[in-house]
């Protein structure tokens, strides 16, 4: 009696993660960059025709505008929106999309970054961020300009990085807004560039220019609630951050690792009560 009712609270104690395996390989089986471009492909055609319906939807899809879940057709789904270049990432391990969405020649410019999360092929969460003129550093049409004067193209298999390394680096990059000595372990391309709401770090193509300057506000706050998508064919991770621990801004930042460096950084921050920022905290003196 003792042994059959060990060997039945075995099994059950196994269900949960047999459960668990059998949903990852779900997920995977239904996953691949041709679906999740797809899903991709079918969001951006409803986003330029302002008609949320034409997209395949999950039942009860929700939408999050900048942390807000509102419904679909509110917010930045009220007008077609124009897009004039967009970037791609499909994390097929995690069956989530980010697009870089940029539309600077309209009559209201926006830059946006969308998380889609996908089950079964249909779109169960649509995540945006929606930046325009209050927002950080924001200027549609520079961001528009260095966005297509960069390469965002499928690596070789050479240059390519697991998915460990870009964590790794995007949580380094992160680290170094509480502790400086974080520095040291993002591991810098030369040349670098970063682009933050229109800013761009290397406006004259400069082939030795280095993004070691280190974030504005290195040492001085905590970068809370990371979440990320990476795509291991373009060598790309995104996180999706708060920028601070309370009342944080909703942020994106997305790192393209080439030869596991980092040569690029884009930055999409939302200021809901204006962009003011902490004075940065003084360097300790050697």
């Amino acid at each position: 009696m003792i042994r059959a009712i060990a060997v039945f609270a075995l099994l059950c104690s196994a269900l949960p993660l047999r459960a668990e395996t059998a949903a990852l390989a779900s997920a995977k089986a239904g996953c691949t960059r041709a679906s999740l471009q797809k899903a991709v492909d079918q969001y951006l055609d409803a986003l330029k025709m302002g008609k949320p319906s034409n997209m395949p939807l999950a039942a009860g899809a929700k939408y999050i505008e900048n942390r807000k879940e509102i419904p679909l057709g509110k917010g930045i789904w009220e007008a077609p929106l124009p897009v004039d270049l967009n970037h791609n990432l499909l994390d097929v391990e995690a069956c989530e999309t980010f697009t870089e969405i940029i539309s600077a020649k309209s009559s209201h410019p926006y830059v946006i970054g969308t998380r889609l999360k996908v089950v079964d092929n249909r779109i169960s969460e649509i995540e945006a961020l929606v930046t325009d003129k209050d927002d950080w550093l924001f200027n549609g049409e520079n961001y528009l300009k260095y966005s297509s004067q960069e390469m965002w193209d499928t690596l070789p298999a050479a240059q390519r990085t697991d998915r460990q390394t870009l964590l790794n680096a995007a949580n380094a990059y992160f680290d170094v807004f509480s502790d400086r000595s974080a520095a040291a372990r993002v591991p810098w391309n030369i040349p670098c560039a970063r682009l933050e709401g229109g800013a761009y770090t290397n406006p004259n193509g400069d082939p030795k220019a280095s993004c070691t300057g280190g974030p504005p506000l290195e040492g001085t706050l905590k970068i809370a609630n990371r979440r990320f998508i990476v795509d291991l064919d373009m060598g790309t991770v995104v996180g999706l951050v708060d920028f601070g621990e309370k009342n944080g801004w909703p942020d994106s930042h997305m790192f393209r690792l080439e030869n596991g460096k980092v040569r690029y950084v884009h930055t999409l921050t939302v200021c809901p009560n204006g962009c003011s920022l902490p004075a940065p905290k003084e360097k300790a003196k050697p």
